[in-house]
């Protein structure tokens, strides 16, 4: 962190943490290591791409901040390369 924003960004992780840990990890005993990082990823998954978040809308993280298009977005910049 730079901290600028230090207060915000560290309430974001805090309510990511809690989700993370009400929603996957409190629910379920897994045995190996092998198996919690592959239950926590497929959470993670579901989290970014499939859950909806009141803040974004009803929408999932993953649609509003990567959308897929293939047309240039107009606020970037487009280098040639040679």
């Amino acid at each position: 962190m730079d901290g600028k924003g230090r207060i915000l960004d560290n309430i974001f992780i805090e309510r990511l943490w809690r989700n993370l840990k009400y929603e996957c990890v409190y629910l379920h005993a897994w045995e190996t290591g092998s198996e919690t990082k592959a239950a926590i990823r497929k959470w993670m998954t579901f989290y970014n791409h499939q859950r909806p978040h009141s803040a974004l809308g009803g929408r999932p993280p993953a649609v509003v901040y990567w959308p897929r298009n293939d047309k240039t977005q107009t606020d970037q910049q487009v280098h040639k390369v040679l």
